[in-house]
């Protein structure tokens, strides 16, 4: 097996399209002569399902690092934009019925931090049953949005105030290596990688990741690219601060157990510390600095807890479920770089 030593940074190639929205959407960026997808091709689309997922991650790949022969000038693309806001009201009209009842903000949060005796979900299975070719899988479909990690709450800075803002940006602080380029967190999960003898190059397992990982993805670049819902970003990165820790030791166990390697370990042991910083300042300074600001953002706020553990639970089931029965969680297989 040949091992990628470095990070590349050329942009990716499109993914191949998976139905007719994320063809339609994938031809107007290579500059086809095929035509968009209408309102009723979308409407026709599962809200879950793989072909408006790869769509939705085409259309907000153009506002991070963009693909391949697609030019920027497509970014802002008034057609492409109107399919993009199809498949997202598609998108969150799902997640607004399937989050229906909402708890309040201090419950929401309180339940983030209880660990059940017994519990379920991927980093359980990964400490008491993962082999390596698990935790393999699982890296490489974490590098579609963690070799961003940070960069879709950001969009949420500019439209925070005060003691929000501050904290916010505190913590990004972090995650951008505190600015050293060889510590930003998108950097450690590319050494993880190279540890576990995957392609570390951005966008490289796409093609690989289902639709459950794509929705978790694009949970992040919906919520963070709308200002109306930048609550429910809020409530989305207190999900991922408040339940990292615990999450992050049981992997670093597995990484270890399984011999990965010091650079997989290394990225999960620095979470268990940092994220349990993060975790006071996002509900002590983030949320509640927000809610002072804002206190009408409340039911916003619960709906992006409520929003990303739905999809983070279907994420589980997909990965577990397969992984129990011995099968590959991944659409093709996570073959090392060149």
């Amino acid at each position: 097996m040949t091992v990628v030593d470095r990070p590349v940074t050329t942009r990716p190639e499109l993914p191949e399209a998976r139905g007719e929205v994320s063809r339609g959407v994938r031809d107007r960026l290579l500059g086809g002569p095929g035509r968009l997808p209408r309102e009723a091709d979308v409407a026709r689309a599962s809200p879950y399902g793989e072909d408006l997922h790869l769509a939705l991650h085409l259309c907000y790949e153009q506002h991070y690092q963009g693909f391949a022969r697609v030019p920027d000038t497509l970014e802002w693309d008034p057609d492409l934009l109107r399919v993009r806001a199809l498949a997202e009201h598609r998108f969150e009209s799902a997640l607004r019925h399937d989050c229906r009842e909402l708890l309040g903000v201090e419950e929401a949060l309180a339940e983030l931090l209880m660990e059940p005796v017994g519990g379920t979900g991927v980093s359980r299975f990964l400490i008491d049953h993962g082999e390596l070719w698990q935790l393999r899988e699982y890296a490489a479909l974490r590098s579609v949005h963690q070799l961003r990690e940070a960069d879709p709450h950001l969009w949420v800075v500019p439209r925070l105030r005060g003691r929000a803002k501050a904290a916010m940006v505190a913590i990004e602080y972090d995650e951008y290596g505190c600015g050293r380029a060889e510590r930003m967190h998108a950097r450690l999960w590319a050494d993880l990688m190279v540890d576990l003898g995957l392609d570390p190059s951005y966008g490289h397992y796409v093609d690989a990741a289902g639709a459950e990982l794509l929705a978790a993805s694009n949970v992040m670049s919906l919520f963070g690219l709308h200002r109306r819902l930048r609550g429910a970003l809020v409530g989305h990165f207190a999900v991922l601060e408040t339940t990292s820790p615990p999450a992050a030791a049981r992997l670093a166990e597995a990484m270890r157990r399984t011999g990965a390697g010091p650079a997989a370990e290394r990225y999960f042991d620095e979470h268990v510390e940092a994220d349990a910083v993060h975790e006071q300042l996002v509900r002590r300074e983030v949320v509640a600095g927000l809610l002072d600001d804002e206190p009408e953002l409340a039911p916003d706020v619960a709906f992006g807890i409520a929003a990303t553990r739905l999809v983070e639970e279907r994420l589980g089931e997909r990965l577990t479920g397969a992984w129990s029965r011995g099968d590959s969680a991944l659409r093709s297989p996570a073959a090392p770089g060149p």
